[in-house]
């Protein structure tokens, strides 16, 4: 099945998401919130993922983001008995709406409330990254691990999402972020930050906003490739779960480090 939602995902996104890429129209655009758009490629993307993860899977459920959106109701799915899939179509919109990059179509699926497998595909740059429970972190096929040594904390670099902080926790890291080498610019792109972190291009992401389809497919796949997704308590992240806040890592000795360079014993 693996190999089978790898080409599902492929297809929605050569027959619906490229089509609509730089060529949105105003009325193909909308705000569902306050500063969260949505885009007609978006909504079509969730509805060939549907059919298709139901078609794969006959009996399970699906949880998608814009779903959700209409209908809160649906996110109680999730808890439901026996799988359950979990679908971003556009993870990113934001970019996508305005022609940037990055951008990707994550799904992954669930059983009783554990991750079970994961999937990100950069849609631009056709790279899949897919991770099963216990069977590794693959990218196009290639298994990649995360580093596992400890740099000095001023050594290391990463995203954080300061634009969702808590007020006092965002004055915090940004008096703290000396201590690390550097503060990344968000990606606006969930799909892009967990392969980083495990490629090395940076060495963690700190999120606040953790909605499942965001990060399920990326903890799985950071998890597998030897690195960790914790709570700022230091609890490891559960896709059921409603809370906080996450700080993710190449490995749990880069957790830790980061943990303390940014945050202190404050928080």
């Amino acid at each position: 099945m693996i190999a089978q939602v790898g080409d599902l995902i492929r297809e929605v996104a050569r027959t619906v998401v490229l089509p609509y890429y730089q060529k949105l129209g105003k009325a193909d655009v909308r705000q569902k919130a306050p500063g969260d758009l949505v885009t007609v490629a978006d909504e079509l993307a969730e509805e060939r993922l549907i059919e298709g993860l139901l078609r794969l899977l006959p009996g399970s459920a699906v949880v998608g983001e814009e779903s959700v959106a209409a209908d809160p109701d649906v996110l109680s799915r999730i808890c439901a008995q026996g799988p359950v899939w979990l679908v971003d179509p556009i993870d990113g919109t934001g970019n996508f709406a305005f022609g940037r990059t990055p951008f990707a179509i994550m799904v992954a699926l669930i059983e009783d409330g554990d991750l079970r497998a994961g999937w990100i595909f950069d849609v631009i740059l056709d790279r899949m990254a897919v991770a099963e429970r216990g069977g590794g972190a693959w990218i196009d096929g290639v298994r990649v691990h995360a580093r596992a040594d400890l740099p000095p904390a001023s050594t290391l670099r990463g995203a954080v999402m300061t634009r969702y902080l808590p007020e006092e926790m965002a004055a915090e890291v940004g008096l703290r972020a000396t201590n690390v080498a550097k503060i990344l610019d968000s990606q606006h792109c969930s799909g892009a930050e967990y392969p980083d972190v495990v490629s090395g291009k940076q060495d963690f992401v700190f999120f606040w906003k953790t909605l499942p389809w965001d990060h399920a497919p990326g903890v799985l796949f950071t998890r597998e490739a030897g690195g960790v997704a914790r709570r700022l308590d230091g609890t490891e992240y559960q896709v059921t779960s409603r809370q906080k806040g996450l700080l993710v890592a190449a490995n749990a000795d880069i957790w830790a480090a980061v943990r303390q360079a940014l945050l202190g014993e404050r928080f």
